[in-house]
């Protein structure tokens, strides 16, 4: 091989032999061999002693060392022309470093008896080691500063992690509410990521679904979104983390969101909220990053975030969860008591109307006794509903009975309570036949409706009542000319304690009446519209089995 006469000028134009005399030279040439290394391999490890140092005849090589913790830092990259490893032989120590071909290479190993010689024959050769040397510890010395510069703005930005991480704890913990706390989550997630806006969601796991709170001119309005449906759906099924630095020109992004709103989106984060057990509770959703797209560090600190929001969001509703409970369990003492304290007058009055009843011939005073009886019966059964719902109590005696004549029963006792108060009823009855129900707990339900539908209209008004079939169930809606409700109350409308309008009143009406629904395995609607009434909406299976 050193016959080759490109070889060897290979060899003769490297950077530490280009000055050395060519007789110094020729002993050596005849002994050097070609080593050829594909781009990725390693020529030697650090802490290895192969006794050489190498000549590099073509393509790059990297030297590199591993830190601790498993990071690589490049500290030279050799080209076609230069050498490398020399220390061993300087200092007789192992190698302080890795070389791995960068680039499929050639290289040629110079032995230390070698190299041994021509630093004692040669000055030249002297002369190009030392500068060389200088040139790789200014080199060394750059690439460590430039090192640690970079530790340091990595640590830096770690620190103002930290720090916005320390103060959105503070922040999503600063509050019990429910829907103002999603407003502090939102806001915090935001500016900690500089997004220009986005949305939180929580999860409703009963209905599948996701919901939120926005903000719609002076109101707070809830909206729902199914699993599965849109990016935010897709992660809380998935629990995935979608990261979209062009909106247009992703297909999970729907451009007609942008067309309704008028808001133009070009960048998407959308991250899981997840507790310390690693449930799904929420989603984050955040929208155009200021200055380029989401980053993992972004996402990182929405998810370090994450942990912090969902133990806030669990201690809300644990604690809101306590306070119903609390309430529920003072009323449910109170029932109590009232039941026990009017149980033997109410009995006493009832067989009072029942005697009035037998012994007068009079019609008019027969029906007032009958009046008497169902006004006290549906009191001891409103205040017996009330204990049975604080109590958890659940129970229904289904049984088969005519609907049409349940409804026109219970319209017609509603109706004389609606005349006085100047509400015109109106029956549009179009379904026949029966049906599987509890009695007494559906025309409870009935009667709440119309009752707060009566209160919803205080200068009168008109309430129509429509019965028509649906598939197997009997829908019923109960429709009022009255006040409605802001968008915050109809959200709201079937918690306890929950009241709008009226000054009287349990807050438990619209509760129970859910309550009563669910038990017959049907649902319940509302659309209600501020100063253009509302619309109870009931479904319910003929045959609940």
């Amino acid at each position: 091989m050193a016959n080759n006469s490109s070889f060897i000028d290979k060899v003769r134009r490297n950077v530490l032999l280009e000055a050395v005399d060519e007789s110094t030279l020729k002993p050596i040439l005849p002994k050097l061999r070609e080593h050829h290394y594909r781009a990725g391999e390693l020529i030697f490890d650090d802490g290895s002693e192969t006794g050489c140092l190498y000549l590099v005849l073509s393509g790059t090589v990297r030297i590199a060392k591993k830190m601790r913790f498993g990071e690589e830092v490049v500290l030279a990259v050799i080209h076609e022309g230069d050498f490398f490893g020399e220390m061993e032989l300087i200092d007789n120590r192992p190698k302080s470093a890795a070389a791995i071909a960068q680039t499929d290479c050639t290289v040629v190993p110079l032995p230390r008896e070698d190299f041994t010689g021509l630093v004692k024959m040669s000055q030249p050769f002297q002369q190009s080691l030392l500068r060389m040397l200088s040139v790789r510890l200014r080199t060394v010395d750059e690439v460590v500063i430039l090192q640690c510069e970079r530790f340091n703005e990595a640590a830096q930005r770690q620190v103002e992690k930290m720090r916005k991480l320390i103060d959105a704890s503070k922040s999503v913990n600063s509050s019990l509410d429910v829907d103002k706390l999603l407003g502090i989550i939102l806001e915090t997630a935001t500016s900690a990521l500089n997004a220009d806006r986005g949305t939180v969601y929580l999860i409703d796991d009963v209905k599948q679904e996701l919901w939120s709170k926005v903000l719609q001119g002076a109101s707070m309005v809830e909206i729902r979104l199914p699993f599965g449906k849109g990016i935010a759906g897709h992660v809380a099924a998935t629990g995935e983390t979608i990261n979209i630095p062009d909106a247009y020109a992703d297909s999970r992004f729907n451009p007609e969101v942008d067309k309704k709103s008028g808001y133009k989106t070009t960048t998407i984060l959308c991250m899981p909220m997840q507790n310390k057990d690693g449930k799904t509770i929420g989603v984050f959703q955040l929208l155009n990053k200021k200055h380029g797209p989401f980053t993992k560090d972004d996402e990182e600190l929405l998810g370090a975030l994450s942990i912090h929001a969902s133990i806030a969001v669990e201690n809300a509703q644990l604690a809101q969860q306590m306070v119903s409970s609390e309430r529920l369990s003072a009323v449910g003492r109170m029932a109590s008591t009232i039941i026990h304290d009017i149980k033997n007058p109410m009995g006493t009055l009832r067989v009072y109307a029942q005697v009035m009843k037998k012994k007068s011939p009079d019609a008019e005073v027969t029906k007032l006794a009958d009046d008497m009886m169902k006004q006290i019966d549906r009191f001891v059964n409103m205040t017996q509903e009330i204990l049975d719902f604080s109590r958890g109590v659940s129970s229904t005696n289904i049984q088969e009975c005519d609907f049409g004549e349940l409804i026109e029963m219970v319209l017609t006792f509603v109706e004389k309570d609606l005349t006085k108060r100047n509400v015109q009823l109106q029956r549009n009855l179009q379904f026949a036949g029966t049906v599987k129900v509890d009695q007494d707990k559906l025309m409870r339900v009935f009667y709440n409706i119309a009752g707060n539908a009566a209160d919803a209209m205080p200068n009168g008004g008109q309430l129509t009542v429509i019965t028509m079939p649906k598939d197997v169930a009997v829908a019923i809606e109960f429709i009022d000319t009255g006040t409605g409700m802001p968008p915050e109350v109809k959200a709201k409308i079937f918690e306890p304690f929950v009241t709008y309008g009226k000054k009287h009143g349990t807050g438990l009406g619209m509760a129970i009446v859910k309550k009563i629904v669910d038990d017959h395995k049907g649902r319940i609607e509302i659309d209600s519209e501020m100063g253009k009434g509302t619309t109870v909406r009931l479904i319910l299976p003929i045959n609940p089995d």
